[in-house]
């Protein structure tokens, strides 16, 4: 097989011109007259599925749909997704903060919401097309190797799956779409059940994991494409988002057992571009810096200060950093936080006494930023804001498949087995031991998740998912009114920069509403297209 980043290549003109095809919830742009006219003397989609390598260059169209092209289109959600939790500010004070801020301050605007996410939940549409086009149209194709194309459409199947996991933990029930389907179709399409969306997720994961190779069986040209430890990962965080924890425990009892992964013996090793593809990482987005084609990252400009060519959007609260302070979380604190006047930075020698690290407090909220995604200077490309950055995107590690093997078995029981799988991620770091039962256990496993995968996307649909001891999700403890994010930046916070800089104000969250908030809005265009067969989630106007 030819490696992933190769095929890009090769594929990119084709993928393009299918892309507009996209689903019918994802039209935008595209003219529906213009894909009923034959395009003649061209490759389309009826005619091109004809090969083995026809199919593979498909394939790895759909691995291109997990980021696309450039910042704006995945990236930016997922800056989103921390920037309305307690770990991050919108951050930059300079400018105006468009779409982030009716979510980051959950006005309720449904229409101002629904645009802040309208491109992450069309692109995921356009990516589940892709795989809808290339697992229907590669049935009829004969290969000569027969595993290759049952290995071709797990993987396919798998990114269909991920696509739709990352839809319903964000939105809710959402259409389930398996067929090419064209723009006449988009009116009078209906959401399935959240419970019918999950179910839908987990019938691909569980078809795709006989088909796939584990890690240790991959050439060195075959790594970064999804392996069986990857499925079987995603499938337990599946299962543990609807609180099946045996259906879960089995599947991360098997990634475990496997020993195909494992912690690396540096933290500050994780998130570094020297890294990618690492025996702790299950699945991450593959990124390459060749100039000519957007193959890289820009996450790293957009949430990087505003003194060293960045953006700064996503700024690490001191609400976070106090939680890593608590905690005598020096190691994590250093590898997740960078702060104005830093003298110190691992890893790149450009800074000391004469020359600190800025990031001032007048453009930036917290004065910090996140140092997951900081690129050393002299390992950056040329140009450097762009998307060309070759920093591997890490969306499932093993010290996140060991914590949610330590929160599965807490919840079981089985607190033995649980203070185990969390020691592990704790010993990396120079913490002790973790010797409480029960609930003091769980509530020390989800201080650990807080911690270790800072910044990394996980944290709201931590807080969506966990049910508190008063009955109401985390997420309704920690904002509104009376939430403790809310009630420390108001009434507790000694932070001399969040204090004094309130270009954003220190009261977001406050306007978080229970019942609405837990998810966010359906697209108004979508709604519109769908000619309101797509219902809006509750609390929404």
């Amino acid at each position: 097989m030819k490696t992933i980043k190769s095929n890009i290549f090769l594929n990119r003109r084709l993928w393009l011109g299918s892309a507009c095809l996209a689903g019918a919830l994802t039209l935008t742009g595209c003219s529906e007259s213009f894909l009923e006219e034959p395009l003649r003397g061209q490759q389309t989609i009826e005619n091109y599925y004809t090969s083995e390598e026809e199919v593979e260059q498909q394939v790895t169209g759909c691995y291109q749909t997990l980021a696309f092209d450039d910042w704006w289109q995945i990236y930016k959600f997922y800056v989103m997704n921390d920037v309305v939790t307690d770990d991050e500010w919108m951050g930059n004070t300079t400018q105006d903060p468009g779409d982030y801020k009716p979510l980051a301050f959950y006005t309720g605007n449904t229409v101002e919401a629904g645009n802040g996410v309208q491109n992450f939940y069309q692109y995921r549409f356009k990516g589940i097309f892709q795989c809808n086009a290339t697992i229907n149209r590669s049935a009829g194709v004969i290969f000569q190797d027969e595993n290759l194309k049952n290995r071709l459409m797990a993987e396919a199947r798998f990114i269909r799956a991920f696509e739709y996991f990352e839809l319903v933990r964000s939105f809710g029930g959402m259409p389930i779409l398996t067929t090419i389907t064209m723009p006449s179709e988009a009116a009078g399409i209906e959401r399935a059940s959240t419970e019918d969306t999950y179910a839908f997720i987990e019938q691909e994961l569980l078809a795709a994991i006989p088909n796939l190779p584990l890690r240790s069986e991959q050439s060195s040209a075959e790594i970064g494409r999804i392996t069986k430890g990857a499925a079987q990962g995603m499938l337990a965080k599946v299962y543990l988002y609807q609180e099946k924890y045996k259906e879960a425990e089995a599947q991360l009892q098997e990634v475990i057992n496997s020993k195909e992964y494992k912690l690396l013996d540096n933290f500050g090793d994780v998130w570094s571009m020297d890294h990618n593809n690492s025996e702790e990482s299950l699945f991450e987005y593959q990124t390459n810096s060749d100039i000519s084609y957007n193959l890289g990252e820009r996450i790293s400009v957009v949430v990087g200060s505003r003194d060293d060519s960045g953006w700064s959007w996503g700024l690490p609260t001191s609400n976070l950093e106090k939680a890593f302070e608590e905690e005598g979380d020096s190691v994590r604190r250093l590898w997740t936080i960078l702060h104005h006047n830093q003298t110190f930075i691992p890893n790149d020698d450009t800074y000391n006494e004469d020359n600190p690290y800025i990031i001032t407090p007048s453009k930036h909220k917290s004065a910090r930023a996140n140092m997951k995604l900081y690129i050393p200077l002299a390992k950056r490309p040329d140009p450097y804001d762009a998307p060309h950055i070759p920093l591997n995107y890490r969306i499932l590690r093993y010290a996140d498949v060991l914590l949610m093997y330590a929160e599965v078995e807490n919840a079981l029981g089985k607190d033995a087995e649980a203070q185990d799988a969390l020691n592990q991620v704790r010993k990396r770091v120079g913490l002790k031991n973790v010797t409480s039962t029960g609930t003091a256990l769980r509530d020390a496993i989800r201080k650990e998740r807080r911690l270790e995968l800072a910044l990394e996307g996980n944290r709201l649909f931590d807080l969506r998912r966990w049910t508190d001891d008063n009955g109401k999700k985390a997420i309704c403890n920690v904002m509104g009114s009376n939430g403790s994010f809310v009630k420390y930046n108001l009434e507790q916070s000694t932070d001399e920069y969040e204090i004094s800089n309130q270009k954003e104000s220190s009261d977001k969250g406050a306007n978080f509403k229970e019942g609405r908030d837990e998810l966010y809005p359906i697209p108004n265009s979508e709604i519109i297209m769908s000619n309101g067969s797509l219902k809006q989630n509750p609390g929404y106007n």
